[in-house]
């Protein structure tokens, strides 16, 4: 991955996605606030690729941003090594938010070639909420779900990602790094609906999965 400009994330060539594989972006919030929780974020997000398999695959880009003006895209990868092996690059800095510039990068992504949907996992907001829900809107209308999996819960934070959510037709989920299974299990349910769709998700849901239905039960 390269250093991105000011405005943007760098994207490297994506790489070819075979038919009928999901695509998904993995948007991370990589700076210092964040430190106690990377490890976890690490170790779980491998297990969107194991439930994808059995429905068809799915490709996914890292993207992650810190510091005050760093923001990057990796390829789409099509296995949990080749994520994991790219996350164990990346450590935190301190620095504000840009949550911005990753949906801006989403919607470029979008228009490029159809995303299933994108996860944001982050604790904190510190940006202008009236432009972020544009962006959010935009890509509501494209059809590009977001799924917000917020930590710790901070009020202002929770407010803003709710609001995007809904405004992707996605859905919010609160987790605690104390619960690392929760944090997995909502990644899994993500990735489901990035690779099956709805149909996917609801089998999920129907079988006993917790955070699929509460997935299922925001989305529309």
């Amino acid at each position: 991955m390269r250093k991105s400009p000011a405005k943007s994330p760098t994207t490297a060539a994506p790489a070819q996605v075979g038919p009928g594989r999901g695509r998904l972006v993995f948007a991370l919030d990589a700076t210092m606030s964040r430190e106690p929780t990377w490890d976890l974020a690490q170790q779980v997000q491998g297990q969107m690729f194991g439930v994808a398999a059995s429905l068809g695959g799915l490709d996914i880009q890292l993207v992650y941003f810190r510091g005050f003006n760093e923001c990057r895209a990796s390829t789409f990868m099509r296995d949990g090594a080749g994520l994991g092996a790219a996350m164990a690059k990346i450590s935190v800095m301190s620095g504000q938010t840009q949550i911005g510039r990753v949906l801006r990068h989403i919607r470029a992504e979008s228009r490029e070639r159809p995303l299933g949907a994108f996860v944001y996992v982050g604790d904190c907001m510190e940006e202008n909420a009236d432009e972020l829900g544009r962006l959010a809107g935009e890509l509501g209308l494209l059809g590009v779900k977001g799924f917000f999996f917020h930590e710790g819960g901070e009020r202002k934070a929770a407010a803003c990602f709710r609001d995007l959510a809904r405004l992707t037709g996605g859905a919010y989920a609160l987790f605690d790094s104390r619960a690392p299974a929760r944090l997995a299990a909502l990644l899994r349910a993500a990735a489901a609906y990035a690779a099956g769709g709805y149909k996917a998700l609801r089998e999920r849901a129907e079988s006993g999965d917790a955070e699929a239905r509460l997935l299922l039960a925001q989305i529309r």
